[in-house]
């Protein structure tokens, strides 16, 4: 039988230089993250996603990659990663870490010998043109920070093909000998006790840009089933998580019929969020939810409230993206990045209304598919928009009250990135000390909701369907799995109501509360109508006792 564990996973996303600084360099490091395993294991977390800690001039955050068989020297050893699997795992952890290989930096010496020989093996580990392409100015990634998708290298006397930034060169998956190499990163890390990768822009790690007179492949999509095939070889329950923001109608050529990914993030849900959240309707999210098509049971969607990007917008309409940043208050000049997204944490989209942001997470928990919190987002932590791009929302955790927010006891000048000081989100008043001694913080109410969230299977493993009701304002779902029914309910709107439902055959059977926004009167006729507050949410369960 496959062990099928994502769906019953809550996946926590972290950047070890910004989590926790354990030997005082200013940057975070392995040593501070084994340090606050306790801390993650306390949430309810049961996997952690790791963001890139390989070797790398990090240009571009850690996905420029200089070496994929190590670790940053920065972060630690190969020592210190194997001593945090068997930690994480002690506490009941799985791992999974980001595969960046569609592209390379630069400054990896594959690139640096396939410029310098052009007879070298790794000269056709990179995609290549004598001339420069007539569209290389189409299909850039970084509008406004990234002029061309080619640029000339003197000593290669060509072009190399770069999907993202210039110091990022791609990977050419038309090689036999790239496409091993790849294996043997994957069984490397396999080796060493992880569960599995998220595999970072997965679309562009299969494209065919400049290589297509080139090779022999027919259908590039057929590499994500050779990926799965050695993947499931070496590791039964191990997964790969892909990052590919794509039209609906490509979903069906990355999951197949199970046989290729087991997960994709979904983008499309979280961007109908977004505008039904703003708009107070839910409306939009129905879109959303209703947009992707049919998957094997096998797999499963990745949602999420913010990730470690930018809130990308770009399945929405203009006029919906303005309308985003009309009803969330925002100056478009300070906070619209690459023409497609907001690069701000989620609090302060709505100026830390502590009501409005656990409603956005409640949605999260029981949306059909797994929830991924990025590190941060349970304290409500705000950003810094005078960092450059995206790392406005990439300041290190605050632990505590004490100096640079408990995250380093280095000088503030020699820190990774600064620590957010000043306002309401500044560490002296938000912090994760502050928010334990407080029952009713938000830190403490995630706790409550990851557990009640694992309580509940059948949001991971359970079909579901949409309940009609007579509100525009709130989302009513039904889920069924073995003899588990639960039904979760959440008001989008500022007013408080009493909603009807089509309950169908449910209606008479018992409807007993598992976690609300407030505590209401027990469910006794819900035929009748069920109260909900202003941005109120509930979660039932239908049919018999909880425990």
């Amino acid at each position: 039988m496959l062990d099928l564990w994502y769906k019953s996973a809550v996946i926590y996303c972290i950047d070890v230089e910004t989590f926790m600084d354990g030997n005082s360099d200013g940057t975070g490091d392995f040593e501070g993250l084994i340090d606050r395993l306790d801390y993650i294991a306390g949430l309810g977390i049961n996997c952690i996603w790791l963001m890139p800690f390989y070797p790398t001039p990090n240009r571009d955050n850690g996905y420029d990659v200089t070496d994929y068989y190590s670790v940053d020297p920065r972060l630690g050893t190969l020592g210190d990663f194997v001593e945090f699997i068997r930690q994480a795992n002690d506490r009941g952890m799985r791992v999974i870490v980001d595969l960046v290989i569609n592209h390379t930096s630069i400054d990896h010496h594959w690139f640096k010998a396939a410029c310098k020989d052009k007879h070298s093996k790794y000269r056709d580990y990179y995609v290549w043109s004598e001339e420069k392409p007539a569209d290389a100015e189409e299909g850039i990634i970084f509008p406004g920070y990234q002029q061309s998708t080619w640029t000339y290298n003197e000593e290669a006397g060509a072009y190399y093909f770069h999907r993202f930034f210039e110091h990022q060169a791609d990977l050419n998956i038309g090689n036999p000998q790239v496409r091993q190499e790849f294996d043997k990163i994957m069984g490397f890390w396999l080796q060493l006790g992880i569960s599995g990768f998220r595999v970072d822009a997965a679309p562009f790690l299969i494209e065919l840009k400049g290589i297509e007179k080139r090779t022999d492949i027919k259908d590039p999509y057929h590499y994500l089933k050779q990926m799965r095939s050695f993947l499931s070889w070496r590791r039964g329950d191990a997964i790969i998580l892909a990052e590919a923001n794509v039209p609906m109608a490509d979903v069906p050529k990355y999951f197949d019929d199970g046989d290729k990914l087991q997960m994709l993030f979904s983008f499309i849900v979280n961007q109908y969020l977004m505008l039904a959240l703003a708009r107070e309707a839910v409306a939009p999210l129905i879109k959303g939810l209703q947009a992707p098509p049919e998957i094997p049971d096998i797999c499963q969607w990745a949602h999420f409230i913010r990730n470690h990007d930018e809130l990308s917008l770009d399945k929405l309409s203009e006029s919906e993206r303005e309308e985003i940043l009309s009803k969330f208050h925002q100056d478009k000049q300070q906070v619209w990045i690459y023409d497609r997204g907001i690069r701000r944490r989620f609090p302060p989209l709505v100026q830390g209304d502590a009501r409005r942001i656990r409603l956005a997470y409640s949605l999260m928990f029981t949306m059909p598919g797994t929830p991924v919190l990025k590190a941060g987002e349970e304290i409500g932590m705000g950003d810094d928009l005078s960092l450059q791009q995206r790392d406005a929302s990439r300041t290190p955790i605050q632990w505590s009250a004490e100096s640079n927010g408990g995250f380093s006891t280095a000088p503030r000048d020699q820190l990774i990135r600064p620590v957010i000081k000043e306002g309401e989100y500044g560490y002296p008043q938000l912090n994760v000390i502050a928010q334990r001694r407080d029952p009713h913080s938000l830190l403490n109410w995630m706790e409550r909701a990851i557990r009640m969230r694992k309580e509940c299977p059948e949001f991971g493993w359970g079909s579901w369907e949409l309940i009609e009701t007579d509100n525009s304002g709130v989302l009513a779902i039904h889920y069924q799995w073995r003899d588990g029914t639960v039904v979760v309910l959440h008001n989008l709107a500022k007013d408080s109501c009493t909603v009807t439902l089509n309950l169908g055959s449910d209606r008479e059977s018992r409807w007993i509360d598992l976690l609300g926004d407030q505590p209401y009167e027990p469910i006794e006729h819900p035929e009748r109508g069920i109260q909900l507050e202003g941005y109120g949410y509930r979660w039932v369960r239908v049919g018999r006792e909880h425990l």
